[in-house]
Protein backbone atom coordinates (compact mmCIF):
# COMPACT_ATOMS: atom_id res chain seq x y z
CA UNK A 1 0.00 0.00 0.00
CA UNK A 2 1.32 3.43 -0.90
CA UNK A 3 2.57 5.63 1.93
CA UNK A 4 0.28 8.32 0.50
CA UNK A 5 -2.91 6.27 0.72
CA UNK A 6 -5.65 8.50 2.22
CA UNK A 7 -3.10 11.17 3.24
CA UNK A 8 -4.05 14.83 2.79
CA UNK A 9 -1.33 16.69 0.92
CA UNK A 10 -1.53 20.48 0.70
CA UNK A 11 0.26 21.55 -2.49
CA UNK A 12 1.41 25.16 -2.55
CA UNK A 13 1.99 26.50 -6.06
CA UNK A 14 4.00 29.70 -6.43
CA UNK A 15 4.72 32.02 -9.34
CA UNK A 16 7.36 30.42 -11.52
CA UNK A 17 7.30 29.03 -15.04
CA UNK A 18 7.55 25.51 -13.58
CA UNK A 19 4.04 25.97 -12.14
CA UNK A 20 2.71 24.01 -15.10
CA UNK A 21 4.40 20.89 -13.66
CA UNK A 22 2.20 21.20 -10.56
CA UNK A 23 -0.67 19.76 -12.59
CA UNK A 24 1.28 16.52 -13.11
CA UNK A 25 2.29 16.47 -9.44
CA UNK A 26 -1.39 16.57 -8.48
CA UNK A 27 -2.16 13.73 -10.89
CA UNK A 28 0.61 11.50 -9.47
CA UNK A 29 -0.32 12.27 -5.85
CA UNK A 30 -3.91 11.21 -6.52
CA UNK A 31 -2.75 8.16 -8.48
CA UNK A 32 -0.82 7.06 -5.38
CA UNK A 33 -3.87 7.44 -3.17
CA UNK A 34 -3.49 10.93 -1.70
CA UNK A 35 -6.15 13.60 -1.21
CA UNK A 36 -4.85 16.89 -2.59
CA UNK A 37 -5.75 20.44 -1.56
CA UNK A 38 -4.12 23.11 -3.72
CA UNK A 39 -3.15 26.61 -2.53
CA UNK A 40 -2.05 29.07 -5.21
CA UNK A 41 -0.33 32.42 -4.79
CA UNK A 42 -1.46 35.39 -6.89
CA UNK A 43 1.61 35.09 -9.12
CA UNK A 44 1.07 31.35 -9.64
CA UNK A 45 -2.29 32.14 -11.22
CA UNK A 46 -0.44 34.01 -13.99
CA UNK A 47 1.07 30.70 -15.11
CA UNK A 48 -1.70 28.15 -14.52
CA UNK A 49 -5.36 28.62 -13.68
CA UNK A 50 -7.09 27.60 -10.45
CA UNK A 51 -9.73 25.88 -12.61
CA UNK A 52 -7.09 23.49 -13.96
CA UNK A 53 -5.90 22.59 -10.47
CA UNK A 54 -9.45 22.28 -9.15
CA UNK A 55 -10.38 19.91 -11.97
CA UNK A 56 -7.34 17.70 -11.37
CA UNK A 57 -7.51 17.71 -7.56
CA UNK A 58 -11.32 17.44 -7.44
CA UNK A 59 -11.26 19.99 -4.61
CA UNK A 60 -11.71 23.78 -4.42
CA UNK A 61 -8.46 25.72 -4.86
CA UNK A 62 -7.54 28.21 -2.14
CA UNK A 63 -6.12 31.52 -3.37
CA UNK A 64 -7.07 34.35 -1.03
CA UNK A 65 -6.76 34.77 2.73
CA UNK A 66 -9.43 37.45 2.82
CA UNK A 67 -12.07 35.84 0.60
CA UNK A 68 -15.10 35.32 2.84
CA UNK A 69 -16.33 32.51 0.62
CA UNK A 70 -13.01 30.68 0.59
CA UNK A 71 -12.43 31.22 4.28
CA UNK A 72 -15.82 29.77 5.15
CA UNK A 73 -15.44 26.81 2.78
CA UNK A 74 -11.75 26.02 3.28
CA UNK A 75 -10.17 28.01 6.12
CA UNK A 76 -6.42 28.54 6.28
CA UNK A 77 -6.18 27.12 9.81
CA UNK A 78 -8.17 24.06 8.78
CA UNK A 79 -5.83 23.51 5.82
CA UNK A 80 -2.84 23.78 8.18
CA UNK A 81 -4.38 21.42 10.74
CA UNK A 82 -5.68 18.73 8.39
CA UNK A 83 -2.56 18.44 6.23
CA UNK A 84 -0.51 15.26 6.61
CA UNK A 85 2.20 17.03 4.61
CA UNK A 86 2.71 20.31 2.82
CA UNK A 87 4.60 20.49 -0.47
CA UNK A 88 5.64 23.77 -2.09
CA UNK A 89 6.29 23.08 -5.78
CA UNK A 90 7.57 25.06 -7.46
CA UNK A 91 9.10 27.06 -4.63
CA UNK A 92 10.32 30.48 -5.76
CA UNK A 93 13.12 32.45 -4.09
CA UNK A 94 10.41 34.77 -2.75
CA UNK A 95 8.40 32.13 -0.88
CA UNK A 96 11.61 30.49 0.39
CA UNK A 97 12.74 33.83 1.84
CA UNK A 98 9.36 34.50 3.46
CA UNK A 99 9.22 31.05 5.03
CA UNK A 100 12.80 31.35 6.27
CA UNK A 101 12.11 34.54 8.23
CA UNK A 102 8.49 33.85 9.15
CA UNK A 103 6.65 36.36 6.98
CA UNK A 104 2.95 35.52 6.55
CA UNK A 105 1.55 38.02 4.08
CA UNK A 106 -0.62 35.68 1.98
CA UNK A 107 -2.61 32.47 2.37
CA UNK A 108 0.26 30.07 1.63
CA UNK A 109 2.82 31.62 3.96
CA UNK A 110 0.16 31.87 6.69
CA UNK A 111 -0.52 28.14 6.37
CA UNK A 112 3.22 27.44 6.60
CA UNK A 113 3.41 29.24 9.94
CA UNK A 114 0.29 27.57 11.30
CA UNK A 115 0.99 23.96 10.33
CA UNK A 116 2.62 21.23 12.40
CA UNK A 117 2.81 18.86 9.44
CA UNK A 118 6.04 17.91 7.64
CA UNK A 119 6.95 20.44 4.95
CA UNK A 120 8.88 20.02 1.70
CA UNK A 121 10.11 22.74 -0.66
CA UNK A 122 11.01 22.04 -4.29
CA UNK A 123 12.99 25.10 -5.43
CA UNK A 124 12.80 26.10 -9.11
CA UNK A 125 14.45 29.26 -10.43
CA UNK A 126 17.20 30.76 -12.56
CA UNK A 127 20.60 29.08 -12.01
CA UNK A 128 22.25 32.29 -10.77
CA UNK A 129 19.35 33.03 -8.46
CA UNK A 130 19.53 29.52 -6.99
CA UNK A 131 23.27 29.94 -6.38
CA UNK A 132 22.85 33.35 -4.69
CA UNK A 133 24.14 33.33 -1.09
CA UNK A 134 20.82 34.65 0.21
CA UNK A 135 18.89 31.75 -1.31
CA UNK A 136 21.51 29.29 -0.05
CA UNK A 137 21.28 30.71 3.47
CA UNK A 138 17.47 30.68 3.44
CA UNK A 139 17.35 27.05 2.29
CA UNK A 140 19.85 26.09 4.98
CA UNK A 141 17.74 27.87 7.61
CA UNK A 142 14.67 25.91 6.53
CA UNK A 143 16.64 22.67 6.43
CA UNK A 144 17.89 23.27 9.99
CA UNK A 145 14.24 23.37 11.13
CA UNK A 146 13.55 19.96 9.65
CA UNK A 147 12.10 21.08 6.33
CA UNK A 148 12.80 18.73 3.41
CA UNK A 149 14.51 20.48 0.51
CA UNK A 150 14.07 18.63 -2.78
CA UNK A 151 17.15 19.35 -4.84
CA UNK A 152 16.47 20.96 -8.23
CA UNK A 153 17.58 19.20 -11.40
CA UNK A 154 20.26 20.40 -13.81
CA UNK A 155 19.73 21.19 -17.47
CA UNK A 156 18.33 23.82 -19.80
CA UNK A 157 16.17 26.36 -17.99
CA UNK A 158 13.21 28.30 -19.38
CA UNK A 159 15.22 31.52 -19.17
CA UNK A 160 17.76 30.10 -21.62
CA UNK A 161 20.49 29.38 -19.06
CA UNK A 162 21.99 25.95 -18.38
CA UNK A 163 22.54 24.68 -14.86
CA UNK A 164 20.90 23.75 -11.59
CA UNK A 165 17.45 25.20 -11.01
CA UNK A 166 14.88 23.07 -12.84
CA UNK A 167 11.97 21.57 -10.95
CA UNK A 168 12.66 17.80 -10.92
CA UNK A 169 10.45 15.35 -12.71
CA UNK A 170 7.04 15.35 -10.94
CA UNK A 171 7.38 11.64 -10.07
CA UNK A 172 10.65 12.40 -8.25
CA UNK A 173 8.99 15.21 -6.31
CA UNK A 174 6.24 12.81 -5.19
CA UNK A 175 8.86 10.15 -4.32
CA UNK A 176 10.46 12.68 -1.95
CA UNK A 177 7.09 13.36 -0.30
CA UNK A 178 6.60 9.62 0.19
CA UNK A 179 10.02 9.36 1.80
CA UNK A 180 9.21 12.28 4.09
CA UNK A 181 6.07 10.49 5.32
CA UNK A 182 7.42 6.93 5.42
CA UNK A 183 8.71 5.35 8.65
CA UNK A 184 12.46 5.95 8.97
CA UNK A 185 13.10 2.48 10.38
CA UNK A 186 15.98 1.83 7.97
CA UNK A 187 17.81 5.10 8.65
CA UNK A 188 21.50 4.29 9.05
CA UNK A 189 21.31 1.06 7.07
CA UNK A 190 23.32 0.67 3.87
CA UNK A 191 21.47 -1.85 1.75
CA UNK A 192 23.02 -3.54 -1.25
CA UNK A 193 20.42 -5.02 -3.61
CA UNK A 194 21.02 -7.20 -6.66
CA UNK A 195 18.38 -7.41 -9.37
CA UNK A 196 17.57 -8.55 -12.86
CA UNK A 197 19.03 -11.20 -15.12
CA UNK A 198 22.58 -11.75 -16.34
CA UNK A 199 23.68 -12.32 -19.91
CA UNK A 200 26.34 -14.89 -20.85
CA UNK A 201 27.86 -14.38 -24.29
CA UNK A 202 27.69 -17.14 -26.90
CA UNK A 203 29.30 -14.89 -29.50
CA UNK A 204 29.39 -11.09 -30.06
CA UNK A 205 25.68 -10.97 -31.00
CA UNK A 206 24.07 -13.80 -28.99
CA UNK A 207 23.78 -14.64 -25.32
CA UNK A 208 21.92 -16.91 -22.91
CA UNK A 209 19.86 -15.35 -20.16
CA UNK A 210 16.67 -15.88 -18.14
CA UNK A 211 13.20 -14.36 -17.77
CA UNK A 212 13.92 -12.01 -14.87
CA UNK A 213 12.81 -8.39 -15.41
CA UNK A 214 14.37 -6.98 -12.24
CA UNK A 215 11.02 -5.69 -10.93
CA UNK A 216 11.32 -7.35 -7.52
CA UNK A 217 14.84 -6.09 -6.84
CA UNK A 218 14.02 -2.59 -8.06
CA UNK A 219 10.96 -2.53 -5.77
CA UNK A 220 13.15 -3.48 -2.80
CA UNK A 221 15.71 -0.79 -3.62
CA UNK A 222 12.97 1.84 -4.03
CA UNK A 223 11.26 0.89 -0.74
CA UNK A 224 14.55 0.77 1.20
CA UNK A 225 15.45 4.30 0.06
CA UNK A 226 11.96 5.51 0.94
CA UNK A 227 12.38 4.09 4.46
CA UNK A 228 15.63 5.98 5.03
CA UNK A 229 18.41 3.62 3.91
CA UNK A 230 21.34 4.37 1.67
CA UNK A 231 20.93 1.99 -1.26
CA UNK A 232 23.12 0.60 -4.00
CA UNK A 233 21.48 -1.46 -6.73
CA UNK A 234 23.61 -3.93 -8.68
CA UNK A 235 21.41 -4.59 -11.69
CA UNK A 236 21.85 -6.88 -14.61
CA UNK A 237 20.50 -5.71 -17.99
CA UNK A 238 17.02 -4.25 -17.44
CA UNK A 239 14.73 -1.77 -19.16
CA UNK A 240 13.59 -0.41 -15.78
CA UNK A 241 14.45 3.14 -14.74
CA UNK A 242 16.79 3.40 -11.76
CA UNK A 243 14.82 4.29 -8.61
CA UNK A 244 15.25 7.88 -7.47
CA UNK A 245 17.91 8.28 -4.77
CA UNK A 246 19.50 4.90 -5.51
CA UNK A 247 22.98 4.37 -6.96
CA UNK A 248 22.78 1.85 -9.79
CA UNK A 249 25.72 -0.32 -10.89
CA UNK A 250 25.19 -2.06 -14.22
CA UNK A 251 27.09 -5.32 -14.80
CA UNK A 252 26.12 -7.65 -17.65
CA UNK A 253 27.47 -11.13 -16.97
CA UNK A 254 27.15 -13.25 -13.85
CA UNK A 255 30.87 -12.85 -13.18
CA UNK A 256 30.59 -9.06 -13.39
CA UNK A 257 27.52 -8.99 -11.16
CA UNK A 258 29.15 -11.22 -8.55
CA UNK A 259 32.35 -9.14 -8.62
CA UNK A 260 30.38 -5.89 -8.20
CA UNK A 261 28.46 -7.43 -5.31
CA UNK A 262 31.65 -8.61 -3.60
CA UNK A 263 33.31 -5.21 -4.07
CA UNK A 264 30.39 -3.37 -2.46
CA UNK A 265 29.70 -5.95 0.25
CA UNK A 266 32.09 -4.32 2.79
CA UNK A 267 30.13 -1.03 2.38
CA UNK A 268 26.80 -2.67 3.17
CA UNK A 269 24.98 -3.48 6.39
CA UNK A 270 22.50 -5.72 4.56
CA UNK A 271 22.60 -7.60 1.27
CA UNK A 272 19.44 -8.61 -0.61
CA UNK A 273 20.24 -10.96 -3.50
CA UNK A 274 17.16 -10.65 -5.71
CA UNK A 275 19.06 -11.08 -9.00
CA UNK A 276 18.50 -14.17 -11.14
CA UNK A 277 22.16 -14.98 -11.68
CA UNK A 278 23.03 -17.52 -14.34
CA UNK A 279 24.16 -20.94 -13.11
CA UNK A 280 25.92 -21.78 -16.38
CA UNK A 281 27.82 -19.95 -19.12
CA UNK A 282 29.07 -20.98 -22.55
CA UNK A 283 32.37 -22.76 -21.96
CA UNK A 284 33.99 -21.33 -25.11
CA UNK A 285 32.28 -18.14 -26.34
CA UNK A 286 33.14 -17.41 -29.95
CA UNK A 287 35.06 -14.25 -30.86
CA UNK A 288 33.10 -13.90 -34.12
CA UNK A 289 29.43 -14.41 -34.95
CA UNK A 290 28.65 -18.09 -35.35
CA UNK A 291 27.16 -18.68 -38.79
CA UNK A 292 23.90 -20.53 -39.21
CA UNK A 293 24.33 -24.18 -40.08
CA UNK A 294 21.86 -26.83 -41.22
CA UNK A 295 23.55 -29.28 -38.88
CA UNK A 296 22.68 -27.13 -35.86
CA UNK A 297 24.99 -26.15 -33.03
CA UNK A 298 26.06 -27.89 -29.84
CA UNK A 299 26.60 -25.50 -26.93
CA UNK A 300 28.87 -26.63 -24.11
CA UNK A 301 28.06 -24.99 -20.78
CA UNK A 302 30.33 -24.54 -17.79
CA UNK A 303 29.11 -23.95 -14.21
CA UNK A 304 29.39 -20.53 -12.58
CA UNK A 305 30.74 -20.59 -9.04
CA UNK A 306 28.25 -19.60 -6.34
CA UNK A 307 29.66 -16.66 -4.35
CA UNK A 308 26.86 -16.46 -1.78
CA UNK A 309 28.35 -18.90 0.77
CA UNK A 310 31.70 -17.07 0.64
CA UNK A 311 30.05 -13.69 1.23
CA UNK A 312 27.79 -15.05 3.97
CA UNK A 313 30.80 -16.57 5.72
CA UNK A 314 32.26 -13.10 6.32
CA UNK A 315 29.02 -11.23 6.89
CA UNK A 316 29.64 -10.45 10.57
CA UNK A 317 26.62 -8.45 11.74
CA UNK A 318 25.38 -7.89 8.22
CA UNK A 319 21.99 -9.28 7.25
CA UNK A 320 21.99 -11.45 4.13
CA UNK A 321 18.76 -12.23 2.28
CA UNK A 322 18.49 -14.65 -0.64
CA UNK A 323 15.79 -15.68 -3.09
CA UNK A 324 14.63 -19.12 -4.21
CA UNK A 325 12.65 -19.10 -7.44
CA UNK A 326 11.51 -22.71 -7.83
CA UNK A 327 9.22 -24.80 -10.01
CA UNK A 328 8.95 -27.80 -7.65
CA UNK A 329 9.62 -28.82 -4.04
CA UNK A 330 9.54 -25.16 -2.97
CA UNK A 331 9.76 -25.65 0.79
CA UNK A 332 12.48 -28.30 0.65
CA UNK A 333 14.64 -26.40 -1.85
CA UNK A 334 14.24 -23.09 -0.04
CA UNK A 335 15.24 -24.53 3.35
CA UNK A 336 18.23 -26.25 1.75
CA UNK A 337 19.41 -22.99 0.14
CA UNK A 338 18.84 -21.05 3.38
CA UNK A 339 21.08 -23.47 5.30
CA UNK A 340 23.68 -24.09 2.59
CA UNK A 341 24.24 -20.39 1.87
CA UNK A 342 24.20 -19.19 5.47
CA UNK A 343 21.32 -16.75 4.98
CA UNK A 344 19.34 -14.83 7.59
CA UNK A 345 16.21 -14.93 5.42
CA UNK A 346 15.13 -16.47 2.15
CA UNK A 347 12.29 -15.33 -0.07
CA UNK A 348 10.80 -18.39 -1.75
CA UNK A 349 8.34 -18.39 -4.62
CA UNK A 350 6.92 -20.92 -7.05
CA UNK A 351 7.30 -19.20 -10.40
CA UNK A 352 4.76 -21.53 -12.02
CA UNK A 353 1.96 -19.89 -10.00
CA UNK A 354 -0.12 -17.29 -11.79
CA UNK A 355 0.93 -13.86 -10.56
CA UNK A 356 4.24 -15.08 -9.12
CA UNK A 357 6.40 -15.49 -12.21
CA UNK A 358 8.74 -13.22 -14.08
CA UNK A 359 7.93 -9.82 -15.63
CA UNK A 360 4.68 -9.35 -13.68
CA UNK A 361 3.83 -6.68 -11.10
CA UNK A 362 2.74 -9.15 -8.39
CA UNK A 363 4.38 -11.94 -6.43
CA UNK A 364 3.41 -14.77 -4.07
CA UNK A 365 6.20 -15.53 -1.62
CA UNK A 366 7.04 -17.34 1.59
CA UNK A 367 9.52 -15.64 3.94
CA UNK A 368 11.62 -18.24 5.75
CA UNK A 369 14.04 -17.08 8.46
CA UNK A 370 17.12 -18.79 9.85
CA UNK A 371 15.33 -19.24 13.19
CA UNK A 372 12.80 -21.54 11.49
CA UNK A 373 9.91 -19.08 11.35
CA UNK A 374 8.00 -18.82 8.08
CA UNK A 375 5.38 -16.43 6.76
CA UNK A 376 3.20 -17.16 3.73
CA UNK A 377 2.17 -13.97 1.97
CA UNK A 378 -0.85 -13.77 -0.34
CA UNK A 379 -0.55 -12.40 -3.86
CA UNK A 380 0.66 -8.82 -3.46
CA UNK A 381 2.08 -6.19 -5.74
CA UNK A 382 5.86 -6.28 -5.65
CA UNK A 383 6.10 -2.95 -3.82
CA UNK A 384 4.12 -4.51 -0.96
CA UNK A 385 6.29 -7.64 -1.01
CA UNK A 386 9.34 -5.39 -0.85
CA UNK A 387 8.05 -3.71 2.32
CA UNK A 388 7.29 -7.10 3.87
CA UNK A 389 10.88 -8.21 3.23
CA UNK A 390 12.22 -4.97 4.69
CA UNK A 391 9.97 -5.41 7.74
CA UNK A 392 11.73 -8.73 8.35
CA UNK A 393 15.13 -7.06 7.99
CA UNK A 394 14.10 -4.52 10.63
CA UNK A 395 12.99 -7.40 12.89
CA UNK A 396 16.24 -9.32 12.37
CA UNK A 397 18.28 -6.16 12.98
CA UNK A 398 16.56 -5.68 16.35
CA UNK A 399 18.07 -9.00 17.46
CA UNK A 400 21.57 -8.36 16.08
CA UNK A 401 24.27 -6.10 17.55
CA UNK A 402 24.68 -2.83 15.75
CA UNK A 403 27.30 -2.94 13.00
CA UNK A 404 30.25 -0.61 12.77
CA UNK A 405 31.44 -1.93 9.41
CA UNK A 406 32.59 0.76 7.04
CA UNK A 407 32.93 3.23 9.94
CA UNK A 408 29.21 3.93 10.31
CA UNK A 409 27.00 2.99 13.22
CA UNK A 410 23.53 1.66 12.45
CA UNK A 411 20.92 4.10 13.70
CA UNK A 412 17.20 3.53 13.44
CA UNK A 413 14.59 6.25 13.78
CA UNK A 414 11.14 4.79 14.28
CA UNK A 415 8.24 6.59 12.63
CA UNK A 416 8.13 9.66 10.45
CA UNK A 417 9.38 12.98 11.84
CA UNK A 418 7.06 15.93 12.16
CA UNK A 419 8.47 19.03 10.49
CA UNK A 420 7.42 22.62 10.38
CA UNK A 421 8.76 25.52 8.37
Amino acid sequence: MSVLKDKTIVLGVTGGIAAYKAAEIVRILIQRGAKVRVVMTRNAQEFITPLTMQTLSQNPVATDTFSLTQESEIGHIRLADTADAILIAPATADVIAKAAVGIADDLLTTILLATRAPVAFAPAMNVNMYAHPTVTENLERLRSRGVTIIQPAEGELACGYEGKGRLPDPAIVVDEVERMLAPRDLAGERILVTAGPTQEAIDPVRFISNRSSGKMGYAIARAAWRRGAEVKLVSGPSSLVAPHGVERIEPVSARELLDATAQNFPWSTALVMAAAIADFRPAKPASQKIKKSASGMALELAPIADEMPRLAARKGNRIVVGFAAETENLDENAHDKLRRKGLDLIVANDVTQEGAGFAVDTNIVTLIAADGSAENLPKLIKDEVADAILDRIVSIRSRKPRSRSGGAVIRRAQGSHRRRS
